[in-house]
């Protein structure tokens, strides 16, 4: 397998080329042999020197990533050493992704690295909150319970990902089944129509002759049509994947109603149960809040949350610096405020990220429960629209036909 990597020589030279071995461990083993300072290996395939927005972005399962975390925190508690217990973890180890970040990280801890340096390596891969809770188990020595606490999080917050995927599911089926319904009706049936009424040499009414129209357009440029939606689509991906842009869609997309509102109480959550991981692990409140900017799903926020670490870190309140932000709820804000007076911060995020979880699911069925009728009539309005222009000529036949 072919690498390009970024590396240092000992005279300060940077060197970028590309490399063949077997695993990025063994390409830094032999690099390193060689007196080499590697300063960042990736894959080098086709989609290596195309635009970021177009590249193939690697991702380790998260079911595989919780397993290996619960056999290591096992393994630990049982008295295993961390070098002996990544090497047995890595050996049944299948996932292309995975694997050869564990065969880097068993490498770099073997030769002396901390744990949480070496996965801090692959930041692009692993969570940064993870990393974080790493650090924090090998500040306090107990790095098998930091790991079972990661393992709740990821939990939690999986959970609460895949019920606003399930709860969105059917409204999003729903709007799909009407696009092919309206597809077929504009794409088969107004061509059998306008067959049929070509025969009476009559003047049809307005939204008949629109209909057709249309539906003659769309059959002669169907080719084009797609490769400009396929075209179209790829590029607003490739545009909404820039951060810039990604930050603007997520700030306007919490002034969408109903929308806005569920985005808002999720990224609420995140943060709420990011800095109370952190905090119960000894990291200090202004490094949590840099971790939750990278651990929150909405740009915008996470950029307002690393303003607000610059401002307790300048020895602002955390209460106060979301209150000044304006971007999360009052409710939020009031306990943030009771915890940090009472010396219960951690307890309070805990509990606000259980609230807001309640409140995202409430409002999720809420908006579920609203939106399905919705659609319904609207899909009934616009088919029921589209059947009465293609029928009324025959309404009207008295007056069509000569």
């Amino acid at each position: 397998m072919e690498y390009r990597c970024r590396l240092g020589t000992a005279g300060g030279q940077l060197i970028d080329g590309v490399y063949a071995a077997e695993n990025e461990a063994q390409l830094r083993r032999d690099l390193e042999e060689k007196g080499m300072l590697v300063l960042s290996v990736r894959p080098a395939g086709l989609l290596a020197g195309l635009a970021p927005g177009f590249s193939r972005r690697r991702r380790i399962r998260s079911r595989d990533f919780l397993e290996f975390n619960q056999e290591l925190a096992t393994l630990l508690k049982a008295g295993m050493p961390l070098v002996q217990s990544l090497d047995l973890l890595r050996v049944g180890l299948t996932d292309p992704v995975f694997k050869p970040v564990l065969d880097t990280v068993y490498e770099r801890v073997k030769g002396g690295v901390q744990l949480s340096d070496a996965f801090d390596e692959h930041g692009d891969i692993v969570p940064r909150v993870y990393t974080a809770s790493l650090l924090a188990g090998e500040r306090s020595g107990n790095l098998e319970t930091v790991l079972r606490r990661f393992v709740a999080y990821a939990k939690l917050i999986g959970a609460v990902r895949r019920k606003t995927i399930s709860a969105l599911m059917y409204p999003a089926v729903l709007l799909a089944l009407a696009v092919i319904v309206v597809a077929i009706i504009v794409l088969r049936l107004v061509p059998a129509f306008s067959l049929f009424y070509s025969s009476f040499g009559a003047e049809l009414p307005t939204s008949t002759r629109v209909i057709m129209r249309v539906s003659a357009f769309v059959r002669e440029y169907a080719l084009l049509l797609s490769v400009g939606l396929v075209g179209g689509g790829a590029a607003a991906v490739s545009w909404a994947r820039q951060p810039a842009h990604r930050q603007q869609l997520d700030h306007a997309m919490l002034g969408v109603p109903w929308v806005g509102d569920i985005a808002r109480k999720f990224a609420t959550s995140q943060m709420a149960r990011t800095l109370a991981t952190l905090l119960s692990g000894g990291i200090p409140l202004v490094q949590a809040l840099d971790v939750a900017s990278r651990s929150v799903s909405n740009r915008y926020i996470a950029h307002e949350l690393e303003s607000m670490a610059q401002r307790v870190r300048e020895g602002e309140s955390l209460a106060g610096t979301m209150r000044s932000r304006r971007i999360f709820p009052d409710v939020a804000v009031k306990m943030t405020e009771v915890g940090e007076a009472t010396g219960s911060l951690q307890d309070m995020l805990n509990s606000l990220a259980d609230f807001y979880d309640e409140e995202l699911q409430s409002s999720l069925d809420r908006f579920v429960t609203l939106i399905e009728p919705v659609l319904l009539v609207i899909l009934g309005l616009v088919i029921a629209s589209l059947l009465l222009a293609l029928y009324l000529p025959l309404f009207q036949l008295s007056s069509v036909v000569h």
